[in-house]
């Protein structure tokens, strides 16, 4: 495709020289006698070459490059006129024009002018996509890098929606039963979110790892469509990045698009494996309940939540005797057995921690002494109507010494709340065992047992 010129002179002798010249040269050309008729056709399409003289009719050739210039920055200008001095072509530098002839002007002369002129202009058109591309790469490096959810969706979300020129947008990820779950909006208030997500569910529900939807919009807000981005990693779809636009983008800015949508997959997926992980440091080896770091943990934060809670710190009665007649691998069986036996005692929302050795810790969230003492009683006789170990030739038969304390009716503290507790246990260690003791501060502290 020719690159196109606008030609501006008052002289019709030179309009039709230049003109000739840079049509042999293959230029498409258009004319203008004046300032006005120029932006009237710069108004109306492209052109890649502005060339004009300086003094014309109304309005000069300084005058025009910059009105030029606010219709299309990127336009270049060739100053052409007869006054052979250094203040005008200074001045038209300056004012944005990229070639200064003085005439006349040769045919080789116009033609290098109007050459290098678009061979700037490309150059900068590249430096501008590699510009950004190179800020879109560092965005997803960003992204890459946020191990945050709380940082790493709103900052996914507003270069998402930049990158479409879209005011507003939303992620929603695929939950583990394949319905789609909102994690978070821009531009965009809580029921206006989903809305907009019941709005796209049907074309959420069919699409793929790779190509993206459209859906039309009513036209609310001024948003007419809705463009769904796939997000995903190696191993299929993990959600959508939605953008809500009032219509349709360039074929490069949805590649933009995409592109980040699939960085945001790889760093959704780096939370996920993070998330596995933290989930196995917070894991006893053996029995797979939570050890004593997620216990610290979880009293953190329910202690922080303002609700009761129950503590209930366990030890299993003569378990040494266990490991003395059937050895060591028979008594981590029944450890084993003892978690699954506690689990079925339990709420989901409820925190089972094995402490170590034979010793284990219930937390009931939201449950106060009394339903707590029902709880640990429901564990007491579970236990000791539990035949352990039936597969070896004498199955065994275990109590447990129960310990309840709770918050904020026992300590306000996690380490007096543990200590009160386990006060509690060593007391029933002490008299009968198999039994549940609640605390008191006239319990005499723990020893050895």
């Amino acid at each position: 495709m020719a690159h196109a010129v606008l030609l501006v002179d008052d002289e019709r002798f030179a309009r039709t020289v230049y003109a000739d010249y840079l049509r042999a040269a293959g230029f498409e050309v258009e004319v203008a006698a004046d300032a006005e008729a120029a932006l009237l056709l710069l108004g109306r399409r492209r052109f890649d070459v502005l060339l004009t003289d300086i003094i014309l009719p109304g309005s000069s050739g300084l005058d025009l490059l910059s009105s030029a210039k606010q219709i299309d920055p990127n336009l270049e200008v060739v100053v052409i006129t007869a006054l052979d001095k250094v203040d005008p072509a200074v001045r038209a530098m300056k004012s944005g024009a990229s070639d200064y002839l003085v005439k006349p002007v040769t045919p080789e002369a116009l033609q290098h002018a109007v050459q290098r002129s678009i061979a700037t202009r490309a150059m900068l058109a590249e430096n501008m996509v590699l510009r950004a591309h190179l800020k879109l790469f560092e965005t997803c490096q960003r992204l890459a890098a946020t191990l945050d959810r709380d940082r790493l969706v709103p900052m996914a979300l507003g270069a998402l929606t930049a990158e479409c020129g879209a005011s507003a947008g939303l992620l929603a990820e695929v939950a583990t039963d394949g319905s789609w779950l909102l994690s978070g909006a821009r531009g965009l208030a809580d029921p206006e979110a989903t809305a907009a997500l019941a709005a796209v569910a049907d074309a959420l529900a069919g699409l793929g790892p790779a190509a993206p939807a459209e859906v039309q919009l009513p036209g609310a807000g001024g948003a007419r469509l809705a463009l769904c981005l796939p997000v995903s990693d190696e191993a299929g779809l993990l959600g959508a990045g939605v953008v809500l636009l009032a219509e349709p983008i360039a074929a490069e800015r949805r590649a933009s698009a995409a592109f980040l949508c699939r960085h945001l997959g790889l760093s959704l997926r780096n939370l996920g494996r993070l998330r596995q992980v933290e989930h196995l440091a917070y894991l006893d080896d053996l029995t797979h309940l939570y050890n004593t770091r997620f216990l610290d943990v979880v009293l953190d934060r329910e202690m922080a939540g303002g609700r009761p809670f129950t503590l209930l710190f366990l030890d299993l009665d003569h378990f040494k005797d266990v490991n003395d007649r059937h050895g060591h691998l028979a008594g981590s069986r029944l450890l084993v057995e003892v978690a699954r036996v506690l689990r079925s005692c339990v709420r989901d929302e409820d925190v089972l921690v094995r402490y170590g050795g034979d010793e284990y810790v219930a937390l009931l969230a939201g449950i106060d002494s009394g339903g707590g003492l029902k709880v640990a009683e429901r564990i007491r006789r579970a236990i000791e109507d539990h035949r352990f170990l039936a597969q070896e030739a004498a199955p065994v038969r275990i109590t447990a010494s129960i310990g309840l304390a709770s918050h904020p009716e026992h300590a306000g503290t996690k380490a007096e709340l543990l200590d009160l507790a386990d006060r509690a246990m060593y007391r029933g260690k002490r008299t009968t065992r198999n039994v549940v003791y609640m605390a008191s501060h006239d319990l005499p502290p723990s020893r050895e047992r």
